[in-house]
């Protein structure tokens, strides 16, 4: 295998921000590797591409097919170092063939909208997986940074948070549709948002207020 991989952020979702240099890698990428909806934003008239499915090792079977080509490609959601193709890629070939260009991810972002710093907060995902009650533990003052997807999504976790010790009054800030021009940013209570129409495919911020 002579090419590299090089997985590239793409940021939360609009264009706007995604850094230069994993932009740079995709428009010149001669063969891309990535979800459907990354291809169908960035691919061009020229590129080989594959899509990532649930069936991830044809994924890396093509990308292992044509590293003696070109260079491949992986746009990835987000930042590659937070829960995306990086574990697998690691997992299946040579450190030394693989580049990461970092961009934002979605929870950097949420944590700028809330004007919060995330330095002590914990980060978990709820992406397909729900984290342990160990990991979930309720403390005065901590701040929980959350990735949700359609089961586990702002009126789910703020029911298993409560049931796991955290307060109805709560704070939570509900950030959806990051970057995009509809963007959402709620700030409400872990009891009202239980109560609440549930939001999906979103950012939640829990804790970090006065009381909580």
């Amino acid at each position: 295998m002579g090419g590299k991989i090089i997985i590239a952020g793409i940021g939360p979702g609009s264009v706007e921000y995604i850094s230069p240099a994993a932009r740079a890698a995709i428009d010149n990428a001669k063969i891309l590797v990535g979800g459907r909806r990354a291809l169908s934003q960035f691919a061009v008239d020229g590129q080989k591409t594959f899509a990532i499915t649930a069936d991830i090792a044809a994924a890396v079977d093509f990308i292992r097919a044509n590293l003696d080509a070109a260079d491949v490609v992986v746009p990835v959601s987000g930042d590659p170092g937070y829960y995306s193709m990086l574990d697998v890629l690691r997992r299946e070939f040579a450190p030394e063939i693989i580049e990461v260009i970092p961009s934002i991810s979605a929870i950097q972002l949420a944590f700028a909208r809330a004007k919060m710093p995330w330095h002590d907060a914990t980060l978990l995902s709820f992406h397909g997986r729900c984290p342990s009650d160990e990991e979930l533990f309720y403390e005065p003052r901590r701040v929980l940074g959350l990735l949700t997807d359609g089961t586990f999504n702002s009126q789910s976790i703020a029911q298993l948070l409560m049931e796991r010790g955290w307060s109805p009054t709560t704070r939570l800030i509900i950030c959806s549709r990051l970057s995009y021009e509809d963007e959402e940013i709620i700030r409400t209570t872990l009891g009202d948002s239980a109560r609440s129409e549930a939001i999906k495919h979103c950012v939640l911020i829990v804790g970090g207020g006065d009381d909580d």
